[in-house]
């Protein structure tokens, strides 16, 4: 009786009650309540929408819904990315701000559409193990400084399956849905701090500067209300980022960072989240500190740590060639001159799928060697017959599609698109 009495005052555009939300998540997570009720309420709630003090008390619930790590040792910070094409700044983020003294549980997700997933990334490594128990992951923690796993099934469990049911009853696109299941599996960390990066442009969940401001205040505003100072900077996700786009390169391409060899945009948008990290730390920090993390490979060492502490080889921080590789590889020329006016993100991102290299359905599995490494950046005059990217493929088949879907994505005219500068905004802190 709880549900349809909730689905009924949601659907007449009433509000639920923190108490009623808590009793309903309990009793879908222990199975008293039925998927079907849950999709109506869940529709109920994307026409509808939540205020401000339902979605607080939804996270809360989904946050109480399972375990959470012990908040113990120093200033407990992470990160989380509402994604992009190329977005592989956790890999290189992750083991610098640890280096320099913060403790980072980074739990994270797998590839959703055409973004790319830092657990396919990291599932690109040999060994290299993502799913550790709620124990291991704590003393890993302890010992290391850093952990990089995907979400347990003692972690916000509410938020596992609540995400399936929005993913299959179209209710994923909804602001308060939205940031009542990132900031559950970020709350269930036990952080001091967290930096929201929330990307923007045709590559990204959010189109627009306004949407992904309304987002970004209501996740601010969720933190605040669960002691997480939260921050959260917009950035342009309307042409890759960085050059590799596809998760073994994408690696490699983190690995190449970490020993001061990264893209300039890649670097600009790790740094600007890394020092808004350490500040939430109480360290203080800039760009030059950061740099001497690199220069010195302490921010390299710190990823073989972790690598090693979750069962990988470190040796691909040394030698990035131990990384899968794509049995085949071409050349993308300039079929024209001019000036590169656009690199379409979203179909990079189709490209990698269709490559072999992303899912179309959960249970696929993917092959981590494809994808582009695109070298040109939009603004530069090109040549006829200029190389401007390579495409890494399984076969001739693979190579002919990753033509295809360059074709589709560069765009070479007399003049440059406008393009969104590449941090738009700080919103908090």
């Amino acid at each position: 009786m709880l549900a349809l009495k909730l689905i009924e005052r949601k659907r007449d555009r009433k509000r639920i009650e923190p108490a009623e939300w808590e009793a309903l998540i309990s009793a879908y997570v222990d199975g008293d309540v039925p998927d079907y009720q849950m999709a109506a309420l869940l529709m109920a709630a994307y026409l509808n929408g939540l205020d401000t003090d339902e979605t607080v008390a939804l996270t809360s619930a989904m946050v109480s819904s399972g375990k959470s790590l012990p908040r113990l040792g120093g200033p407990r910070i992470d990160k989380h990315s509402t994604g992009g094409v190329g977005d592989k700044v956790s890999l290189i983020l992750a083991p610098l701000v640890a280096s320099l003294g913060l403790t980072v549980p980074m739990i994270s997700g797998r590839g959703l559409g055409h973004t790319g997933g830092t657990l396919d990334k990291l599932d690109a490594i040999p060994g290299f193990r993502t799913d550790l128990t709620l124990v291991q992951a704590v003393e890993q923690l302890d010992r290391v400084g850093c952990v990089m796993i995907g979400q347990t099934a003692e972690l916000a469990p509410a938020d596992r399956r609540l995400y399936a049911l929005r993913d299959a009853t179209a209710t994923v696109d909804s602001i308060p849905l939205i940031a009542a299941s990132i900031m559950s599996k970020k709350l269930v960390e036990g952080l001091n701090g967290l930096v929201l990066n929330v990307t923007v442009g045709s590559g990204a969940f959010m189109s627009t500067r306004e949407e992904a401001a309304t987002l970004s205040r209501a996740m601010i505003a969720l933190g605040a209300a669960h002691n997480c100072r939260t921050v959260a900077l917009l950035s342009a996700m309307d042409r890759p980022l960085g050059w590799a786009c596809g998760n073994a390169l994408e690696t490699e391409e983190a690995i190449h960072a970490l020993h001061g060899e990264g893209p300039p945009d890649l670097m600009t948008i790790t740094f600007a989240l890394a020092t808004h990290m350490l500040r939430l730390g109480g360290i203080t920090a800039d760009d030059a500190v950061l740099s001497r993390a690199i220069a010195s490979g302490a921010a390299a060492r710190k990823f073989q740590e972790i690598i090693e502490a979750q069962g990988g080889n470190p040796g691909v921080v040394d030698d990035p060639a131990a990384l899968p590789q794509a049995p085949v590889s071409s050349r993308y020329l300039a079929g024209r001159a001019g000036v590169l006016a656009r690199v379409d993100p979203r179909e990079v991102g189709r490209g990698i799928i269709a490559l072999g290299g992303g899912r179309t359905r959960k249970e696929d599995r993917i092959d981590p060697t494809v994808g582009f490494v695109i070298t040109a950046r939009p603004g530069e005059r090109v040549e006829r017959d200029q190389p401007l990217a390579t495409i890494y493929a399984r076969d001739a088949a693979g190579l002919a599609k990753g033509r295809s879907t360059l074709d589709r994505a560069i765009v070479i005219a007399e003049q440059a698109e406008p393009m969104l500068s590449l941090i738009i905004d700080r919103i908090g802190g």
